[in-house]
């Protein structure tokens, strides 16, 4: 007689929450959310992480995804929790994942999980658009023409049909920015999006800004995600959603809180350049 499974009742409790930043850089933004998730299991199981898994019929590890980047666009601000059963050192897993994940699926950060859930402090997201072959002074043009705008509608095909929606009200900031273009001519913007429903993808803002303005966008446009967290309003600025569990650790470890820093949208000289 094959020997009896035990209930899934019996897994061991989750003891630690991790919060892991990671990157999608290359061609590797041609990976589709689905993709990553296989892959990073897989990293969980090559790295031995003693991972929790849910309880029911069909236990699957808990690991949670937050505000996924689209197939196609890279990424500097990619975020998933995974709980353990036992308890690691966030920096051990960080170097373990990231050695066991492929070039270009890059773990940048982790940390140990404060109070409050990561979902919630993903509000807004800052974008930079590179546009081959527009010239930035047509692009400063067309900006102004989308940003004198109350309501822009942009159709987009959905999981329940064509749908149309506004995207100028998720734009907090919209500029051209300064940063290292990838070919001679070439337009890079620089987008904060606030988070909602519908959300506002930076290729619709691309879409609007094409039915405003005629702009001479010749290629595809290459999107990068700079940051994404919580959204200070009065600045347009996306703040760091670990922030608040880095300062948790530290008064943890010395009974005193650090200070964090905000992502600004002007630019930032760390921020990475657009592949």
């Amino acid at each position: 007689m094959p020997p009896v499974q035990a209930p899934p009742s019996q897994q061991l409790p989750a003891v630690q929450k991790l919060r892991v930043r990671f990157a999608k850089r290359g061609r590797l933004r041609f990976s589709s959310h689905r993709d990553f998730q296989r892959a990073f299991e897989r990293a969980v199981r090559r790295a031995e992480l003693p991972v929790a898994f849910s309880h029911g019929f069909s236990p699957h590890p808990k690991i949670s995804y937050a505000g996924a980047a689209p197939t196609g666009a890279a990424s500097e601000a990619e975020y998933l929790e995974i709980s353990l059963t036992h308890e690691r050192d966030a920096e051990e897993v960080r170097a373990a994942l990231d050695e066991a994940l492929p070039p270009g699926l890059d773990v940048l950060e982790v940390v140990v999980a404060g109070p409050g859930a990561l979902a919630d402090r993903l509000e807004a997201s800052e974008w930079l658009i590179a546009l081959p072959g527009v010239d930035p002074a047509a692009a400063t043009a067309a900006l102004a023409e989308f940003l004198g705008r109350e309501e822009i509608l942009v159709e987009r095909m959905t999981k329940r049909g064509l749908r149309s929606f506004d995207c100028r009200s998720a734009v907090l900031r919209l500029t051209v920015a300064h940063e290292p273009a990838p070919v001679a001519v070439c337009a890079i913007l620089q987008v904060v999006l606030r988070h909602g429903t519908p959300a506002v993808r930076p290729d619709d803002v691309l879409a609007g800004l094409l039915a405003v303005a005629a702009l001479p966008v010749t290629g595809p446009a290459l999107l990068t995600r700079l940051a994404q967290g919580p959204l200070i309003a009065a600045t347009g600025t996306v703040d760091d959603p670990l922030a608040r569990d880095r300062d948790a650790t530290q008064a943890t470890a010395t009974g005193q809180a650090g200070p964090h820093q905000t992502h600004s949208a002007e630019g930032d000289a760390a921020a990475p350049s657009v592949p």
